[in-house]
């Protein structure tokens, strides 16, 4: 598995995503997003995911996973 932000920071839930129509589209949102302040993009999850459920378990996936030492579930 390749290194990258989710093991670095210890990201074990999923609490919000959008979908694109295309990889450009998607592209562009996720720039328009990286230049975002914290709140803003708080407010986004808590619009659509007040609870920060994890829509990955309804998918199926499993509820816990390997985590980097150090990191923390909540």
């Amino acid at each position: 598995m390749i290194k990258g932000f989710t093991s670095r920071y210890g990201v074990i839930r999923l609490v919000w995503y959008a979908v694109a129509d295309t990889m450009e589209a998607a592209i562009v949102r996720e720039k328009q997003l990286k230049k975002w302040n914290r709140d803003w993009k708080l407010a986004v999850i808590e619009r659509g995911n007040p609870d920060r459920s994890d829509p990955a378990i309804a998918w199926g996936l499993p509820r816990t996973v390997s985590v980097s030492p150090g990191a923390t579930s909540d």
